[in-house]
């Protein structure tokens, strides 16, 4: 991609930075990757502040920029200089990303606090398609973890069993198994915190 050097923020005159980004919003168009990179370079560092400023976390936020300028590289057909410059785009998309993120977040602590309820409690009999839909994703978030913790929630959360039931089918002392329950939902909270949606962990090697 042959373009204007970009100016140095606060030191050029702004026609030279209008045709610097209708220069990359061509090239971007055209399919060219170094429009992307050149976007990236130049607008990454907002993105992320951006993010961050939103989240409070800085890997989420970093997560983020890179999914913003991967949705502006799949979605450049759909861009349309007409309505506004480049930039105003880009953090269009960083407004939504964002708020995929903190809907994300918010599912997964409901995931993780339906999971605590079940583990140390008989939870009430439910219908309801959504807690039928979090029983699922559960379950593969189950799958990241050591057998025995495993096969302790799964007592808890399929079988709807007490701590102390736990205990008493399995043979192991309570105490054992309020540890293994406690250290099975400690992992569990990581599994859901760091997959991506879809994406399941592959299990861990018991200690």
């Amino acid at each position: 991609m042959t373009t204007v050097a970009p100016p140095a923020p606060g030191l050029s005159a702004p026609t030279q930075e209008t045709r610097w980004e209708e220069e990359v919003s061509a090239a971007l168009l055209g399919g060219d990757p170094d429009a992307l990179a050149a976007a990236y370079r130049r607008w990454g560092p907002l993105v992320h502040t951006l993010a961050n400023r939103s989240l409070g976390d800085a890997r989420e936020a970093e997560d983020v920029t890179q999914q913003v300028f991967l949705a502006v590289w799949r979605g450049r057909a759909g861009y349309r200089p007409a309505r506004g410059p480049l930039a105003a785009w880009i953090v269009g998309i960083t407004r939504r990303k964002i708020a995929d993120a903190l809907s994300a977040r918010t599912r997964r602590g409901v995931l993780v606090a339906a999971a605590a309820t079940v583990a140390s409690e008989r939870p009430a009999p439910c219908a309801d398609p959504e807690a039928v839909l979090d029983r699922v994703l559960v379950a593969q978030a189950l799958r990241g973890l050591t057998p025995v913790q495993r096969n302790l929630l799964c007592l808890a959360f399929y079988e709807d069993l007490t701590q102390s039931q736990i205990a008493r089918r399995t043979g192991l002392p309570l105490g054992t198994v309020k540890s293994h329950v406690r250290r099975g939902l400690h992992r569990l909270r990581g599994c859901l915190g760091d997959a991506a949606p879809g994406v399941v962990p592959p299990p861990e090697r018991a200690a």
